[in-house]
């Protein structure tokens, strides 16, 4: 990949009033994110970034590249840049397997599990701080964490008025412009956080190209005891696609080719675009009962709505449920793929701190419903499409309830205990698949996921070692392409022990991982049309490895950083069956020790 320079120029204008500050602000700790993030003492392998260190890497590319040079990350780019579509791996676990909140809010979609950040452009200018989590880590709400866990934190309280414009010029034709504005304390109560994002770029691969624009708008009012506050985050992306591969051939002839639209005779279809919009609206209340007590309680709506375009030559009409048009019976089309839907719920905490004595219970709550159709938009030579015309029209619904609780305590000086205990229930209905329309699903989950752990501290050392057991259900392409043999849930049994020292200048540590899966879904290779990729339960499988990080801040102008991680990565006794058509047989390969797809055995940066 063509490596990309950009030059940023950032303009900061501090308003010239008087600064108003609260007479208390300690309460305003975000409770709902204390709840899910592992604090400094927890025995789970983690890195966090503040505000200030994701703001030097804050170019404008999608969050995964911001995250990019931390332990066990490994990313991707569709258009070939890190602006628009990006995927992340943990630990070689892909978007679906890793658990994202923001601000305590599940944020992967109900039924892929994915994690499309695109669809929050620029959620990195509003990010107070992230921590990511590796291994099972401390969980609590939403999609069961395979790979590791990304809390993203927007909530932090912006005491100084505040007014910036940031503006990244790079490569590709990529610009950022990003207007940010914080109040500030007005009146020891209020406070207003708002930013307006634009980003655009053509992309490293042909026709990659972006258009992002996004709006967060945040407004609170706080006393010494309660703080109530309100969220939107809302993102418009519509970006080229660019998710094909290319063959080996064509890495040394013509590595920018881009497969998409070109069903299309002549020059490719200008239009083979993902368009999507997705709008979150969150309300939290904060409110400190006394001095051993806080609780929260939060309640959002994601709006999600858009389409998947593409131009499909040939294609038969009575598979798109039309009789022939005349002597028409195969056409070339344009057809859209659509997504209409609402996440919404609750979560709630309730902390208890005293002496020794750190308690916390909570949980959620939310439903999924989802509509999947399809329209045509175009029928060569047809001369209109039919008004309002579906040719597939589907529902799905998903809820999802947990309730945790957490305790830790501290046996001496030096000597902590972790225990979180959590029940998940996950009832899951999908009424027909766009390939397999009387395909019904109906299922229920309940799933246990104990986590336990301890830690000596000493002054600048850390020790710790823990368990975590998560257990998952499948996701809705799961459900299709093993129709025939219903997918099981997969279950994960994590072990670490880690060892980390930390002073002013330095930090430097090693984390050894053992994580022991039970009927784990992974790639077999085969691509759905729209380029998803299909999965399958295997027995047996494991990842056991070493993760060695470390930096040095060598004065006030230097630091150095690095990270190592060092693993293996296998499916024990796969069975892989292909048919032989020619002589008509099922042929079996039978590995007793393979590798896990996307998955290396060695991650540095």
């Amino acid at each position: 990949m063509k490596l990309i320079l950009t030059t940023s120029m950032v303009f900061i204008a501090n308003m010239l009033f008087a600064q108003l500050k609260s007479n208390d602000s300690t309460l305003l700790q975000p409770v709902e994110v204390s709840a899910v993030k592992a604090s400094d003492k927890n025995p789970f392998a983690k890195t966090n970034l503040t505000k200030q260190e994701i703001a030097k890497l804050n170019i404008g590319q999608d969050l995964p590249f911001i995250l990019n040079n931390t332990p066990s990350v490994v990313v991707n780019s569709d258009a070939g840049n890190g602006i628009g579509y990006t995927g992340i791996r943990l630990r070689g676990s892909d978007a679906a397997r890793v658990n994202i909140t923001l601000n305590g809010i599940p944020y992967n979609d109900a039924e892929s599990q994915g994690t499309f950040l695109v669809n929050v452009p620029d959620i990195a200018s509003s990010a107070g701080s992230i921590q990511i989590q590796r291994g099972v880590g401390t969980s609590a709400n939403g999609a069961g964490s395979f790979g590791g866990s990304i809390n993203i934190s927007t909530n932090e309280l912006n005491k100084e008025k505040n007014f910036e414009l940031n503006s990244t010029v790079g490569s590709f034709e990529s610009f950022k412009n990003t207007l940010i504005f914080n109040s500030g304390i007005i009146s020891k109560h209020f406070l207003v956080d708002a930013r307006l994002s634009n980003i655009r770029s053509e992309g490293y691969v042909d026709r990659a190209s972006s258009r992002l624009k996004s709006l967060q708008l945040s407004t609170a009012y706080v006393t010494d005891k309660s703080s109530l506050r309100f969220n939107l985050f809302t993102g418009k992306e519509k970006t080229y696609q660019a998710y094909y591969g290319i063959s080996e051939v064509g890495l040394d002839t013509n590595r920018t080719y881009n497969q998409a639209g070109t069903e299309k005779t002549g020059t490719p279809y200008e239009n083979q675009v993902d368009n999507y919009n997705q709008t979150h609206y969150q309300l939290f209340y904060n409110h400190k009962i006394n001095k051993h007590f806080k609780t929260s309680i939060a309640t959002f709506l994601t709006r999600g709505f858009g389409y998947f375009e593409q131009y499909k030559s040939s294609q038969d009409l009575a598979n798109y449920g039309l009789p022939p048009f005349g002597s028409i019976i195969n056409s070339d089309l344009v057809r859209q793929l659509w997504l209409d839907n609402y996440f919404y719920g609750t979560t709630f905490s309730l902390l208890y701190e005293k002496d020794k004595t750190q308690i916390a219970f909570g949980g959620g709550l939310n439903k999924y419903d989802g509509k999947h159709y399809g329209k045509l938009v175009w029928l060569k030579g047809v001369d209109k499409v039919p008004d309002d015309y579906k040719y597939y029209d589907l529902k799905a619904y998903k809820k999802d309830f947990s309730f945790y609780s957490k305790w830790t305590q501290k046996l001496t000086s030096s000597l902590e205990t972790f225990v979180d205990l959590q029940v998940r229930n996950v009832s899951y209905n999908i009424y027909g698949f766009r390939n397999n329309p009387s395909l019904n699903v109906k299922n229920n989950f309940t799933f246990f996921n104990p986590k336990a752990g301890i830690t000596y501290s000493n002054k600048n050392l850390k020790v710790y070692a823990s368990y975590g057991s998560a257990v998952k259900e499948p996701n809705r392409d799961d459900f299709e392409a093993n129709n025939l043999q219903k997918p099981k849930p997969e279950k994960l049994n994590d072990f670490e022990t880690g060892v980390e020292f930390k002073s002013k200048k330095i930090n430097i540590g090693a984390n050894l991982f053992y994580m022991l899966y039970k009927d784990q879904l992974v790639l077999n290779g085969k691509i759905n049309d729209v380029g998803a990729a299909t999965r399958v339960n295997v027995a047996n499988s494991y990842r056991a490895g070493v993760e060695l990080f470390g930096n040095a801040y060598l004065n006030k102008c230097f630091s150095v950083q690095g990270n190592l991680t060092l693993s293996s990565n296998k499916i024990k006794n796969y069975v892989d069956y292909v048919f032989d058509y020619d002589n008509n047989v099922e042929v079996a390969t039978n590995f007793q020790k393979t590798d896990i797809a996307y998955s290396p055995n060695v991650v540095s940066s």
